[in-house]
């Protein structure tokens, strides 16, 4: 467990300005320590619950979540502004801003249905055979990974417990700027991206209407949020005092509106400067660039001047990531956690923490590459291992671009065998169908008129060699990571430090970072053709 907080004493640094990203991930919180010129100066994580009572039932506590939070901040420093984002999951509060149960006979603080969670397929599948308009810009599919499916299963199988007791819905990158600042203006990604609405007009009643939640129309839509602004916007006075107190920072600290996680990390690496590596996007627009955020899940972040609707895709959303850009949002729903389950519920994954420990190994999938590249004897050859076994990688259904969560995974191509050598083709294996989902996400982006001509990887699994080389195969494009992996973290600061107006606007401070060029944004490059990996990096 690492707790090296956010402490930044020394006098010669007080001069500088620092600003505070918190990400709220899966199965932790994080923060990081910024400065101006984008450079982390420490970072901190904690862990985080998540029960399962039952199959594909995520809960989570709002309650150990500020908590964390408070734990993983604690500066001492001269900050002059704070950001959140999270995944984008359920929050349920009382009119005492009290935690709800969402499960049944639950306790109290288990009051948050996570993003994974699918209890709400069947509802989602109602939501979609409506046809409403509003579908139009979710791919044309509502997933019960959005939030109305979310509420209309917690109203008809919770009516008592939890629909009649609950006052405010909140996405849990609102829940937290609330809880800094006490203000209760929701961010126009969460509610864009996964609530349905649809700035300048707001929301549909006819929609909730349509799909038997037309309660929530009561006192102007003010359950699931009245007021919205864009993310990065200041929100009230800034931190209350006792927001203050808990996270060690200054009362009145600028806090910026939210984001949802996977945007964070689309914020902090789509702006960054690739001049002098001849890359097919340099001298294009931003909208020539994906943002793919991967660890637990994967988002693929795409741009655009004009709103492009994409079958199977979320979007398009006006101002959800980057002010007055449109959003595409593919995805897959299991990345990093399928890649976990395949390869610890592998038979030989006992055998294998055997060899890592007489190595003096602790990363599984640093050994497993190195393991790969000793079985094909050649590194650029590592590919062809799995020419005889293939996964359909959809084991929590498909996100994009079938945009079906009813699809299940399947394993062609097994043996009798159960060696190390097998768990390690069946790990190559499972990260080539995720390559090759990326591949059709991307086809299905270009159809729909998106130019994309570079890859801009953050996240967990970008921090996996195999996993960034096979993708860079699979799509053909060059794939660039930043040499500062904490984009997310760098993401949210940046929300900070557009709340306390030292920066106008988010474009202002990407167009600062496209121009700016110290060490600390050195980009790493790698591309692949013909089974050739060539890496060349930033003078």
């Amino acid at each position: 467990m690492k707790r090296d907080y956010l402490f930044w004493t020394s006098r010669r640094q007080q001069k500088y300005v620092f600003y505070v990203g918190v990400d709220v991930g899966t199965a932790s919180v994080r923060a990081a320590l910024v400065t101006r010129d984008g450079l982390l100066k420490s970072t901190s994580e904690e862990p985080i619950s998540i029960w399962e009572p039952q199959s594909d039932h995520y809960v989570q506590s709002s309650t150990e979540i500020w908590d964390k939070c408070c734990t993983v901040v604690k500066v001492r420093s001269q900050v002059r502004g704070i950001g959140f984002d999270a995944t984008c999951s359920l929050v349920v509060l009382d009119q005492n801003f009290q935690p709800v149960p969402v499960i049944q006979d639950g306790e109290n603080e288990k009051n948050v249905v996570m993003w994974m969670d699918h209890r709400a397929a069947e509802q989602a599948a109602r939501i979609t055979d409506t046809g409403h308009g509003v579908l139009t810009r979710v791919g044309g599919v509502m997933s019960p990974e959005m939030q109305p499916p979310k509420l209309l299963w917690l109203k008809e199988n919770l009516k008592e417990s939890c629909w009649n007791k609950a006052a405010h819905f909140l996405d849990l990158p609102d829940f937290l700027s609330w809880k800094a600042t006490g203000c209760l203006t929701r961010s126009l990604c969460t509610l864009v991206c996964k609530w349905t609405y649809c700035p300048p007009d707001g929301w549909d009643a006819s929609f909730w209407t349509m799909i038997g939640l037309e309660d929530l129309l009561e006192n102007n839509f003010s359950k699931i949020g009245s007021v919205t602004c864009p993310p990065g916007s200041p929100l009230g006075d800034g931190l209350t005092q006792e927001a203050a107190a808990d996270l060690g920072l200054e009362p009145t600290t600028a806090v910026g509106a939210s984001l949802i996680d996977a945007h964070a990390g689309g914020l902090g690496v789509i702006g960054a400067d690739v001049k002098g590596f001849h890359l097919p996007c340099e001298d294009q627009p931003i909208t020539s660039r994906m943002a793919m955020i991967c660890g637990t899940s994967s988002c693929h972040m795409a741009i655009s001047q004009q709103p492009l609707f994409v079958p199977g895709v979320w979007g398009p959303y006006l101002s959800a990531m980057v002010p007055n850009l449109w959003l595409n949002e593919g995805g897959q729903s299991a990345t990093g956690r399928l890649i976990d389950h395949m390869v610890k519920g592998h038979t030989a994954y006992t055998q294998l923490q055997e060899q890592i420990q007489q190595r003096s190994d602790d990363n599984i999938y640093s050994y497993l590459n190195n393991h790969l590249s000793l079985m094909a004897n050649s590194h650029s050859a590592v590919d062809l291992l799995g020419s005889s076994l293939h996964v359909w990688p959809d084991f929590h259904g498909n996100r994009s671009p079938l945009a079906d969560p009813t699809l299940k995974g399947m394993v062609v191509g097994l043996s009798f065998s159960q060696t190390v050598d097998d768990l390690a083709l069946l790990y190559l294996a499972t990260v080539q169908a995720l390559a090759l989902g990326t591949f059709h996400i991307l086809e299905a982006m270009k159809e729909a008129g998106h130019d994309i001509r570079t890859l801009f990887l953050c996240g967990g699994l970008s921090k996996n060699a195999l996993f960034v080389q096979i993708h860079a195969n699979a799509t053909g494009l060059p794939v660039v990571l930043p040499d500062q992996t904490e984009a997310v973290l760098v993401g949210a600061a940046v929300l900070g430090a557009c709340a306390s107006q030292d920066y106008s606007t988010i474009q202002v401070i990407i167009r600062e970072r496209q121009a700016f060029k110290p060490d600390i944004l050195k980009i790493r490059v790698i591309v692949w053709t013909r089974l050739h990996l060539s890496t060349h990096f930033q003078p």
